[in-house]
């Protein structure tokens, strides 16, 4: 038998607290200050994004202008300005001229702003399904402490994140790993010198692993395995990151199927499967010189294939092939690193029994309008929003951090639309 969290009705639940629904938070306390009634279930114990690749030096692929608010309200303050000021580092940050600060001190930013938000957070609960209590509330049922809860709302707005992929048949390990658990992992290891990580993948995240293991692991051996020939850099140039625009999620929702898929193929080398300019170039500088040293522990296995891998009680093998020839390595390692993505969560899964209202498209996924919410039927007036799973309808940029500050700002506004109760903002 669940428990009933609260007695009231709320405006708004957040399924999960990462940076979408931390920003979510804030759009809504600007818009309507403490008249609006919002809670978050976020499954972590405390607040945390991809901690597992806090590696130090690396650095933030989007503008520190993009951070939780700016795109939507420059005054705010909680942005990463006023982060900076609040920390007496603005001057400094200032002087170091870039746009792009490190992963740590981003990751401190939002640290900083969910601190804010603490009394709507329930850290350690996690939701489990969602149920139509009338036409116009849901029921969120939510696991917590081993118990269950409920609490009923008039919108839910779902940011869980991604999962992360492995190969088919490929399960994790001591000794396998996703880079989402790298530094966590590393922490764990029980060899006090690793002589070789196997990293496999092509993208930021692979070569950001090959990076900090190489660096960091002076002994060890370190071999990139990838079916490219080569890192493939990303494109950032300034024409190229039009596709981030606010403007181009409402380009790519109107346009027709062709040209949806053809927007996005062009568009993949701005996110997918490539790598920063820069850190392309310091790996090959580390592999030319430790080629004239003649002692070479950085080891790209380009044009190959992880075939095979068996784990051991004090290590695991790969199995490598390499595609042009055919000709197979073995390759005995402390651990073996996927960086092989993360897949969207199918919100049909959670919405249980609310899915059965919702509208679909025809190739099964949720029919969601421009402003994320997910169509359903007229005679349910609830809403369901989301942040994330909607590349196929508003295109590659809209669920990224890029356009969080602006897409939070657009659900708050639907939300209002949708609501008598909320017509009247309180907030500044």
């Amino acid at each position: 038998m669940s428990k009933s969290l609260h007695g009231q009705v709320h405006d708004v639940v957040g399924i999960g607290f990462g940076p979408s629904n931390l920003a979510l938070a804030v759009a809504l306390e600007e818009q309507y200050g403490s008249g609006v009634n919002a809670v978050f279930f976020e499954k972590q114990p405390r607040f945390g994004w991809h901690r597992g690749m806090l590696i130090d030096g690396a650095t933030m692929q989007v503008h520190f202008l993009k951070d939780l608010v700016t795109p939507r309200n420059p005054t705010s303050r909680h942005s990463f300005l006023a982060y900076l000021h609040d920390r007496g580092r603005l001057i400094d940050f200032i002087n170091h001229k870039t746009m792009f600060p490190t992963r740590l001190e981003f990751h401190d930013y939002l640290e900083w702003a969910a601190a804010a938000f603490e009394q709507q957070v329930s850290y350690g609960s996690e939701v489990v399904s969602v149920r139509p209590a009338d036409s116009g509330t849901l029921e969120v049922v939510v696991q917590r402490d081993g118990e269950l809860h409920t609490c009923l709302t008039r919108n839910i707005v779902i940011a869980v994140g991604l999962d992360p992929v492995l190969p088919e048949g490929v399960r994790q390990g001591e000794r396998i790993w996703h880079t989402e658990e790298l530094l966590t992992r590393l922490a764990a290891l029980r060899d006090p010198e690793p002589r070789r990580f196997v990293v496999v993948g092509a993208g930021q995240s692979a070569a950001e692993a090959v990076e900090h293991l190489h660096r960091t692991h002076a002994a060890a051996e370190v071999c990139a395995v990838f079916t490219r020939y080569g890192y493939s850099p990303a494109d950032d140039s300034s024409f190229a990151n039009r596709i981030f625009d606010p403007e181009a999620v409402d380009h790519y929702y109107a346009a027709p199927d062709d040209v949806k898929r053809m927007l996005f193929a062009y568009s993949r080398n701005t996110n997918y499967s490539v790598v920063d300019l820069d850190l392309i170039d310091e790996l090959y500088r580390r592999s030319y010189a430790e080629k004239v040293a003649g002692c070479e522990r950085l080891r790209v296995m380009n044009a190959s294939r992880l075939t095979g891998v068996q784990s051991g009680s004090d290590s695991v093998r790969a199995t490598v092939r390499f595609l042009p020839t055919g000709e197979t390595t073995a390759l005995e390692a402390d651990a073996i690193v996927f960086a092989t993505g993360y897949r969207e969560r199918d919100p049909l899964e959670l919405l249980g029994e609310a899915g059965a209202f919702c509208r679909l498209r025809e190739d099964g996924g949720p029919m969601v309008e421009r402003d994320y919410r997910i169509a359903t039927d007229p005679d349910h007036t609830w809403g369901v929003y989301l942040q994330g799973a909607t590349e196929d309808t508003h295109g590659i940029a809209s669920s990224l951090l890029s356009m969080t500050a602006v897409r939070t700002g657009e659900i708050v506004q639907s939300i209002a639309r949708r609501s008598s109760r909320l017509a009247q903002p309180t907030g500044p």
